[in-house]
């Protein structure tokens, strides 16, 4: 079998992350960067708006190079949308430039699927179901350099599986969120060091 090298698209300016905070917008970014291409109604089905409105995130998104027109329809109006690119990742510099209000909002976007994820897990749990997920928590201690390999195997480890979609894949399986989260423990001081 030969791969294909996947992409990622970095956010690295404010403006771009001011585009990423609204619910909306990070619902179909979430969808999309999954591996889906949809028409604004499809993605309008998926993320509870109307199919205008999802046309107008659609097209903010589409503005600031996140998401762009699959070419594979001739019709215009049934044109879907994908990715622009197999993953996404937001730098640090795009949150050294954006107000409190921007970074908060991309935050808390994660923040609300996380613990929505988390109660659903353990309602089935409660309910008597195995298959819910798997959660755990580590504490490691590990150079920056380590940090980013470990980021970068974690990605690899997954990449088998980004290529599934809500049409295509094997007969049983299911959606799933999975985030990598690597997260200091305590405060990071201003001045940079080699050692982090």
């Amino acid at each position: 079998m030969i791969r294909r090298k996947r992409t990622e698209l970095n956010i690295t300016e404010a403006r771009a992350l001011r585009t990423l905070a609204h619910p909306a917008r990070q619902r179909l970014i979430t969808e999309l960067y999954s591996g889906e291409v949809l028409t604004a109604t499809e993605a309008a089905e998926l993320v509870g708006l109307t199919p205008s409105a999802t046309s107008y995130h659609l097209r903010a998104l589409e503005k600031a190079g996140i998401v762009v027109r699959d070419e594979g329809t001739s019709d215009a109006r049934q044109r879907p949308w994908r990715a622009a690119a197999d993953s996404l990742s937001v730098r640090p510099e795009a949150y050294r430039h954006s107000p409190a209000g921007v970074q908060d909002a991309n935050l808390a976007g994660w923040s609300s699927d996380i613990q929505a994820g988390m109660e659903r897990a353990e309602r089935a749990m409660a309910a008597g179901r195995d298959d819910v997920g798997h959660m755990s928590h580590s504490r490691l201690w590990l150079t920056w350099q380590e940090v980013e390999e470990l980021a970068d195997r974690i990605m690899e480890l997954t990449e088998e599986y980004k290529v599934r979609t809500r049409a295509d894949h094997p007969e049983g399986a299911r959606a799933w969120d999975a985030y990598r989260l690597v997260l200091p423990t305590k405060e990071i001081p201003d001045t940079p060091r080699e050692d982090r």
